[in-house]
């Protein structure tokens, strides 16, 4: 039992410090090379909505019920305001010192990646 509850433990810290907000010195944005991508079409209904459905607003990760580490990336607006206030480009990036997400997936590919970062480099089209 007490081996449960050291694992319990770890996992809620792993949780938490996985959203915390960027400890990285990468200004991702700044990075994103947005070329070919065409900001009127890349918009969170056209894109990220199916991409944050598909990868991360899953039952268990950031659906609205679960809402791991605080993080709901269910509606425009809540992925919107997790993306200004979390490390949520660090995570999806891999980058150093963030919770690499999807948690116990592969990383996303660069062309997925490019379309988060230059929608929030955009300003979050709705």
């Amino acid at each position: 039992m007490q081996k449960f509850h050291i694992f319990s433990v770890f996992l809620a810290v792993s949780v938490a410090v996985s959203c915390e907000k960027n400890t990285s010195d990468v200004d991702y944005l700044s990075q994103a090379d947005c070329s070919g991508v065409d900001f009127a079409t890349n918009t969170y209904t056209n894109n990220i909505k199916d991409i944050m459905d598909t990868y991360c607003a899953l039952s268990g990760c950031h659906n609205a019920s679960s809402r791991e580490a605080g993080v709901d990336l269910s509606t425009y607006a809540k992925t919107k305001s997790a993306f200004e206030t979390t490390s949520c480009l660090c995570t999806i990036h891999h980058g150093s010192g963030c919770s690499p997400m999807p948690k116990g997936g592969g990383k996303l590919s660069d062309a997925t990646i490019k379309l988060i970062d230059c929608w929030a480099k955009n300003g979050y089209q709705e």
